[in-house]
Protein backbone atom coordinates (compact mmCIF):
# COMPACT_ATOMS: atom_id res chain seq x y z
CA UNK A 1 0.00 0.00 0.00
CA UNK A 2 1.33 3.29 -0.75
CA UNK A 3 1.23 6.45 1.75
CA UNK A 4 2.32 9.67 1.42
CA UNK A 5 2.54 11.57 4.93
CA UNK A 6 3.40 15.46 4.41
CA UNK A 7 2.89 19.07 5.71
CA UNK A 8 -0.31 20.38 4.36
CA UNK A 9 -2.59 23.57 4.91
CA UNK A 10 -4.21 21.55 8.29
CA UNK A 11 -1.19 20.48 9.08
CA UNK A 12 -0.51 16.94 7.79
CA UNK A 13 -1.55 15.16 4.88
CA UNK A 14 -1.95 11.39 4.03
CA UNK A 15 -2.60 10.17 0.54
CA UNK A 16 -2.96 6.55 0.45
CA UNK A 17 -2.92 3.99 -2.42
CA UNK A 18 -3.87 0.44 -3.10
CA UNK A 19 -0.98 -0.69 -6.10
CA UNK A 20 1.23 -2.52 -3.56
CA UNK A 21 -1.61 -4.77 -2.07
CA UNK A 22 -2.19 -7.87 -3.31
CA UNK A 23 -5.26 -8.55 -5.54
CA UNK A 24 -7.73 -10.28 -2.82
CA UNK A 25 -6.39 -9.01 0.46
CA UNK A 26 -6.99 -6.39 2.58
CA UNK A 27 -4.83 -3.52 3.05
CA UNK A 28 -2.31 -3.22 6.08
CA UNK A 29 -3.82 -0.77 8.42
CA UNK A 30 -7.30 -1.34 7.79
CA UNK A 31 -9.92 -3.07 9.31
CA UNK A 32 -13.11 -4.98 8.48
CA UNK A 33 -16.14 -3.81 10.92
CA UNK A 34 -19.73 -4.63 10.73
CA UNK A 35 -22.25 -2.62 12.18
CA UNK A 36 -25.89 -4.55 12.69
CA UNK A 37 -26.54 -8.43 11.48
CA UNK A 38 -25.61 -10.60 8.99
CA UNK A 39 -22.26 -11.73 8.32
CA UNK A 40 -19.23 -9.64 8.62
CA UNK A 41 -18.32 -7.97 5.45
CA UNK A 42 -15.83 -8.70 2.82
CA UNK A 43 -13.46 -5.77 1.89
CA UNK A 44 -10.52 -6.72 -0.99
CA UNK A 45 -7.69 -4.89 -3.41
CA UNK A 46 -8.68 -5.96 -7.16
CA UNK A 47 -7.11 -4.48 -10.29
CA UNK A 48 -9.93 -2.39 -12.18
CA UNK A 49 -10.40 -0.15 -15.18
CA UNK A 50 -10.52 3.32 -14.13
CA UNK A 51 -11.18 6.93 -16.11
CA UNK A 52 -8.77 9.15 -15.83
CA UNK A 53 -10.00 12.10 -13.20
CA UNK A 54 -9.59 15.07 -16.17
CA UNK A 55 -11.00 14.59 -19.54
CA UNK A 56 -8.68 13.27 -21.88
CA UNK A 57 -7.12 16.22 -24.83
CA UNK A 58 -7.90 13.87 -27.28
CA UNK A 59 -10.06 10.96 -28.44
CA UNK A 60 -6.87 9.21 -29.24
CA UNK A 61 -5.30 9.68 -25.92
CA UNK A 62 -6.37 6.45 -23.54
CA UNK A 63 -9.70 6.60 -21.87
CA UNK A 64 -9.22 3.76 -19.09
CA UNK A 65 -6.40 3.18 -17.07
CA UNK A 66 -5.53 0.30 -14.47
CA UNK A 67 -5.90 0.70 -11.34
CA UNK A 68 -5.63 -0.51 -8.01
CA UNK A 69 -9.13 -0.18 -5.99
CA UNK A 70 -10.59 -1.42 -2.77
CA UNK A 71 -13.97 -3.34 -3.49
CA UNK A 72 -16.69 -4.31 -1.02
CA UNK A 73 -17.96 -7.75 -1.70
CA UNK A 74 -21.73 -8.05 -1.35
CA UNK A 75 -24.07 -10.78 -1.24
CA UNK A 76 -25.59 -10.59 2.23
CA UNK A 77 -28.93 -8.86 1.75
CA UNK A 78 -29.45 -8.51 5.51
CA UNK A 79 -31.12 -4.99 5.87
CA UNK A 80 -29.96 -3.28 8.93
CA UNK A 81 -26.30 -4.78 8.01
CA UNK A 82 -23.22 -1.96 7.19
CA UNK A 83 -20.00 -3.10 6.10
CA UNK A 84 -17.02 -0.71 7.19
CA UNK A 85 -13.75 -0.74 6.52
CA UNK A 86 -12.10 1.38 8.56
CA UNK A 87 -8.26 3.14 8.63
CA UNK A 88 -7.04 2.10 11.69
CA UNK A 89 -4.01 3.85 12.22
CA UNK A 90 -4.98 6.99 13.69
CA UNK A 91 -7.84 9.04 14.65
CA UNK A 92 -8.99 12.55 13.62
CA UNK A 93 -10.34 15.65 14.55
CA UNK A 94 -10.05 18.53 11.99
CA UNK A 95 -9.57 16.97 8.30
CA UNK A 96 -10.93 16.92 5.01
CA UNK A 97 -11.11 13.63 3.51
CA UNK A 98 -11.60 13.18 0.10
CA UNK A 99 -12.23 9.26 -1.80
CA UNK A 100 -12.82 7.87 -5.53
CA UNK A 101 -15.68 5.93 -5.41
CA UNK A 102 -18.08 3.95 -7.71
CA UNK A 103 -21.70 2.00 -7.04
CA UNK A 104 -21.00 -1.58 -9.15
CA UNK A 105 -23.69 -3.94 -7.87
CA UNK A 106 -26.15 -4.71 -5.16
CA UNK A 107 -30.10 -6.31 -5.14
CA UNK A 108 -31.57 -4.72 -2.08
CA UNK A 109 -29.29 -1.69 -1.96
CA UNK A 110 -26.50 0.33 -3.90
CA UNK A 111 -24.62 2.42 -1.35
CA UNK A 112 -20.95 3.97 -0.98
CA UNK A 113 -19.47 6.77 1.40
CA UNK A 114 -17.74 7.86 4.06
CA UNK A 115 -18.21 6.79 7.82
CA UNK A 116 -16.22 9.05 9.82
CA UNK A 117 -15.28 10.12 13.46
CA UNK A 118 -15.68 6.82 14.35
CA UNK A 119 -15.64 6.18 18.04
CA UNK A 120 -16.34 2.24 17.98
CA UNK A 121 -18.83 0.16 16.10
CA UNK A 122 -22.09 2.07 17.94
CA UNK A 123 -20.59 5.76 17.30
CA UNK A 124 -19.39 7.45 13.91
CA UNK A 125 -21.08 9.66 11.30
CA UNK A 126 -21.73 8.78 7.91
CA UNK A 127 -22.57 10.39 4.21
CA UNK A 128 -23.56 7.97 1.92
CA UNK A 129 -25.01 7.74 -1.94
CA UNK A 130 -27.85 5.45 -2.93
CA UNK A 131 -28.30 4.54 -6.29
CA UNK A 132 -31.22 2.93 -6.53
CA UNK A 133 -32.63 5.76 -4.16
CA UNK A 134 -31.33 8.62 -6.07
CA UNK A 135 -30.37 10.56 -2.93
CA UNK A 136 -27.29 11.65 -0.61
CA UNK A 137 -27.95 11.36 3.04
CA UNK A 138 -26.35 12.01 6.37
CA UNK A 139 -26.99 10.15 9.79
CA UNK A 140 -25.18 8.96 12.42
CA UNK A 141 -25.07 6.63 14.64
CA UNK A 142 -25.08 7.43 19.19
CA UNK A 143 -24.56 4.17 21.39
CA UNK A 144 -26.10 2.28 18.63
CA UNK A 145 -29.20 4.39 17.86
CA UNK A 146 -29.08 5.72 14.22
CA UNK A 147 -30.56 9.04 13.56
CA UNK A 148 -32.83 10.14 10.99
CA UNK A 149 -31.26 10.89 7.87
CA UNK A 150 -31.23 14.28 6.19
CA UNK A 151 -29.85 14.96 2.56
CA UNK A 152 -30.82 16.19 -0.67
CA UNK A 153 -32.26 14.12 -3.49
CA UNK A 154 -28.86 13.50 -5.94
CA UNK A 155 -29.21 10.88 -9.56
CA UNK A 156 -26.28 8.60 -9.05
CA UNK A 157 -25.77 6.30 -11.74
CA UNK A 158 -24.39 2.61 -10.83
CA UNK A 159 -20.85 2.25 -12.51
CA UNK A 160 -19.78 6.06 -12.41
CA UNK A 161 -17.08 7.39 -10.43
CA UNK A 162 -17.23 10.50 -8.67
CA UNK A 163 -15.42 12.29 -5.83
CA UNK A 164 -16.51 12.92 -2.18
CA UNK A 165 -14.86 14.85 0.18
CA UNK A 166 -15.81 15.57 3.49
CA UNK A 167 -14.69 18.61 5.71
CA UNK A 168 -14.93 18.37 9.77
CA UNK A 169 -13.78 21.60 11.76
CA UNK A 170 -15.11 21.31 15.44
CA UNK A 171 -19.02 20.65 15.36
CA UNK A 172 -18.81 21.72 11.77
CA UNK A 173 -19.43 18.99 8.94
CA UNK A 174 -19.30 20.12 5.29
CA UNK A 175 -19.94 17.54 2.44
CA UNK A 176 -18.81 18.21 -1.85
CA UNK A 177 -19.24 15.83 -4.29
CA UNK A 178 -16.85 16.50 -7.54
CA UNK A 179 -16.05 19.75 -6.15
CA UNK A 180 -19.22 21.13 -5.29
CA UNK A 181 -21.44 21.78 -1.91
CA UNK A 182 -23.50 19.04 -2.00
CA UNK A 183 -25.86 19.83 0.65
CA UNK A 184 -25.77 23.15 3.46
CA UNK A 185 -23.10 23.12 6.14
CA UNK A 186 -23.90 20.68 9.11
CA UNK A 187 -23.00 21.10 12.79
CA UNK A 188 -23.41 18.35 15.43
CA UNK A 189 -21.13 17.85 18.23
CA UNK A 190 -21.77 13.76 19.02
CA UNK A 191 -18.21 12.83 18.04
CA UNK A 192 -15.32 15.61 17.95
CA UNK A 193 -13.10 12.90 16.69
CA UNK A 194 -12.27 9.37 15.78
CA UNK A 195 -11.28 7.19 12.63
CA UNK A 196 -12.54 6.76 9.32
CA UNK A 197 -13.57 4.46 6.76
CA UNK A 198 -15.52 2.70 3.70
CA UNK A 199 -19.18 2.59 3.97
CA UNK A 200 -21.44 0.27 2.14
CA UNK A 201 -25.17 -1.57 3.17
CA UNK A 202 -26.36 -4.70 3.36
CA UNK A 203 -25.56 -6.25 0.05
CA UNK A 204 -24.06 -3.13 -1.75
CA UNK A 205 -21.13 -3.21 -3.75
CA UNK A 206 -18.43 -0.27 -4.48
CA UNK A 207 -15.05 0.49 -5.66
CA UNK A 208 -12.80 2.81 -3.49
CA UNK A 209 -9.61 4.59 -4.49
CA UNK A 210 -7.34 7.84 -4.29
CA UNK A 211 -7.62 8.32 -0.41
CA UNK A 212 -6.34 11.91 0.77
CA UNK A 213 -6.60 12.92 4.32
CA UNK A 214 -5.43 16.46 5.10
CA UNK A 215 -5.79 17.01 8.78
CA UNK A 216 -4.75 18.49 12.00
CA UNK A 217 -3.14 16.12 13.97
CA UNK A 218 -4.78 15.70 17.49
CA UNK A 219 -3.08 16.68 20.09
CA UNK A 220 -3.44 15.46 24.36
CA UNK A 221 -5.07 17.89 26.58
CA UNK A 222 -0.99 18.61 28.40
CA UNK A 223 0.14 19.76 25.13
CA UNK A 224 -2.92 21.75 24.12
CA UNK A 225 -2.28 23.57 27.49
CA UNK A 226 1.06 24.45 26.88
CA UNK A 227 0.84 25.65 23.05
CA UNK A 228 -1.90 27.98 24.51
CA UNK A 229 -0.57 29.55 27.29
CA UNK A 230 2.53 30.03 25.51
CA UNK A 231 0.76 31.30 23.12
CA UNK A 232 -0.97 33.79 25.59
CA UNK A 233 2.22 34.25 27.96
CA UNK A 234 4.92 34.74 25.17
CA UNK A 235 6.38 36.25 28.03
CA UNK A 236 7.59 32.90 29.81
CA UNK A 237 10.77 31.50 29.51
CA UNK A 238 9.26 28.18 29.74
CA UNK A 239 6.42 26.10 30.88
CA UNK A 240 5.61 22.47 31.83
CA UNK A 241 2.94 20.34 32.41
CA UNK A 242 3.55 17.00 34.99
CA UNK A 243 0.67 14.02 35.03
CA UNK A 244 0.49 10.30 35.66
CA UNK A 245 0.35 7.59 32.82
CA UNK A 246 -2.30 5.31 33.41
CA UNK A 247 -1.82 2.57 35.74
CA UNK A 248 1.27 4.70 36.73
CA UNK A 249 2.31 6.23 39.94
CA UNK A 250 5.38 8.14 38.40
CA UNK A 251 4.61 12.02 37.68
CA UNK A 252 6.56 12.85 34.59
CA UNK A 253 6.43 15.41 32.02
CA UNK A 254 3.35 15.32 29.64
CA UNK A 255 3.75 18.55 27.26
CA UNK A 256 6.52 21.19 27.51
CA UNK A 257 8.24 24.28 25.95
CA UNK A 258 10.96 22.41 24.83
CA UNK A 259 10.75 18.83 23.78
CA UNK A 260 13.46 17.64 24.91
CA UNK A 261 11.96 18.03 28.74
CA UNK A 262 8.54 15.68 27.96
CA UNK A 263 8.81 12.22 30.19
CA UNK A 264 11.46 13.79 32.23
CA UNK A 265 10.89 12.32 35.94
CA UNK A 266 9.37 14.67 38.42
CA UNK A 267 11.57 16.27 40.99
CA UNK A 268 11.32 16.43 45.29
CA UNK A 269 9.70 19.20 44.48
CA UNK A 270 6.97 18.57 41.71
CA UNK A 271 6.36 15.31 43.75
CA UNK A 272 5.32 17.75 47.08
CA UNK A 273 3.42 20.20 45.16
CA UNK A 274 1.35 16.98 43.89
CA UNK A 275 0.92 15.44 47.19
CA UNK A 276 0.62 18.44 49.06
CA UNK A 277 -1.57 19.55 46.86
CA UNK A 278 0.14 23.43 47.05
CA UNK A 279 2.85 26.09 45.45
CA UNK A 280 6.53 26.05 45.84
CA UNK A 281 7.90 28.87 44.83
CA UNK A 282 12.34 29.34 43.83
CA UNK A 283 14.79 32.08 42.53
CA UNK A 284 17.76 31.37 40.93
CA UNK A 285 19.85 34.27 38.67
CA UNK A 286 18.30 32.36 35.81
CA UNK A 287 14.82 32.01 36.62
CA UNK A 288 12.03 32.81 38.91
CA UNK A 289 10.28 29.49 39.16
CA UNK A 290 6.32 28.50 40.70
CA UNK A 291 5.52 24.73 40.37
CA UNK A 292 1.78 24.82 41.13
CA UNK A 293 -1.02 21.80 41.04
CA UNK A 294 -3.68 21.67 38.54
CA UNK A 295 -6.89 21.06 39.23
CA UNK A 296 -10.12 19.62 37.41
CA UNK A 297 -13.45 20.84 37.52
CA UNK A 298 -14.40 19.20 41.05
CA UNK A 299 -11.04 20.55 42.16
CA UNK A 300 -9.03 17.25 42.42
CA UNK A 301 -5.52 17.44 41.31
CA UNK A 302 -5.27 16.74 37.66
CA UNK A 303 -1.31 17.46 37.67
CA UNK A 304 1.47 20.07 38.43
CA UNK A 305 2.62 23.00 36.50
CA UNK A 306 5.68 24.43 36.41
CA UNK A 307 6.45 27.84 35.49
CA UNK A 308 9.68 29.98 34.65
CA UNK A 309 9.42 33.46 34.65
CA UNK A 310 12.07 36.38 33.88
CA UNK A 311 13.37 37.19 37.34
CA UNK A 312 14.10 40.89 38.59
CA UNK A 313 15.72 42.98 41.23
CA UNK A 314 13.47 42.65 44.39
CA UNK A 315 11.31 40.05 42.97
CA UNK A 316 8.77 38.84 45.73
CA UNK A 317 7.35 35.20 46.11
CA UNK A 318 3.79 36.80 46.68
CA UNK A 319 4.15 38.79 43.55
CA UNK A 320 5.11 35.91 41.69
CA UNK A 321 2.47 33.78 42.70
CA UNK A 322 0.25 36.45 42.03
CA UNK A 323 1.61 36.98 38.55
CA UNK A 324 1.25 33.26 38.06
CA UNK A 325 -2.15 32.66 39.28
CA UNK A 326 -4.36 33.98 36.44
CA UNK A 327 -2.50 32.19 34.15
CA UNK A 328 -2.67 28.75 36.24
CA UNK A 329 -6.76 29.47 36.73
CA UNK A 330 -7.17 29.98 32.94
CA UNK A 331 -5.40 26.97 32.11
CA UNK A 332 -7.97 24.96 34.82
CA UNK A 333 -10.91 26.84 32.87
CA UNK A 334 -9.51 25.03 29.85
CA UNK A 335 -9.39 21.93 31.11
CA UNK A 336 -13.43 21.89 31.09
CA UNK A 337 -14.58 18.35 31.96
CA UNK A 338 -11.67 16.43 30.96
CA UNK A 339 -11.02 12.92 33.03
CA UNK A 340 -7.05 12.87 32.40
CA UNK A 341 -4.05 14.85 30.55
CA UNK A 342 -3.59 12.68 28.03
CA UNK A 343 -7.17 13.10 26.61
CA UNK A 344 -7.01 13.69 23.31
CA UNK A 345 -9.01 16.60 22.06
CA UNK A 346 -8.83 18.99 18.47
CA UNK A 347 -5.89 21.15 18.42
CA UNK A 348 -5.92 24.19 17.34
CA UNK A 349 -9.14 26.64 16.32
CA UNK A 350 -12.10 24.53 16.05
CA UNK A 351 -14.37 22.80 18.77
CA UNK A 352 -12.65 23.30 22.13
CA UNK A 353 -9.76 24.89 20.67
CA UNK A 354 -7.81 28.15 20.07
CA UNK A 355 -5.52 29.47 17.01
CA UNK A 356 -2.30 29.74 17.42
CA UNK A 357 1.12 27.95 16.79
CA UNK A 358 3.68 26.98 18.56
CA UNK A 359 6.53 24.79 16.41
CA UNK A 360 8.45 23.41 19.34
CA UNK A 361 4.86 22.68 21.59
CA UNK A 362 2.84 21.55 18.69
CA UNK A 363 4.67 19.40 16.78
CA UNK A 364 8.15 18.37 18.89
CA UNK A 365 6.19 17.94 21.95
CA UNK A 366 3.46 15.89 20.59
CA UNK A 367 5.89 13.31 19.10
CA UNK A 368 7.81 12.71 21.89
CA UNK A 369 4.30 11.95 24.16
CA UNK A 370 3.24 10.13 21.11
CA UNK A 371 6.13 7.96 22.17
CA UNK A 372 5.71 7.94 25.39
CA UNK A 373 2.30 6.41 24.83
CA UNK A 374 3.39 3.88 22.57
CA UNK A 375 6.09 2.51 24.78
CA UNK A 376 3.78 2.78 27.83
CA UNK A 377 2.70 -0.74 28.43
Amino acid sequence: MGLLTAISVFGAEKIIDFTSVPEGQVPPGWKAMRVGGGREGEWKVKMVDVPPTLKPLSAAAPQLARRAVVAAVGGDATDERFPLLVYDEERFGDFTARVRFQITGGIIEQMAGLAFRIQDSTNFYVVRFSALGSNLRFYKFVNGERSAPIGPDFPIAKGEWHELSIQCTGNRIEVRVDGKEAMPILTDNSHPTGKIGFFTKSDSEANFMDFRLDYRPLETLAVTLVRTTLADQPRLMDLQVLGRLPGSEKLQVMAAKSASDVGRAASDTENKVWAENRPYYARTKAAAVVTQPLHDRNGDVLGVVRFALKPYAGQLEAATLARVLPILKDMEMRIGASKDLIEYGSGGSGQGGRSGFTPDVSWASRSCLANLLLSHP
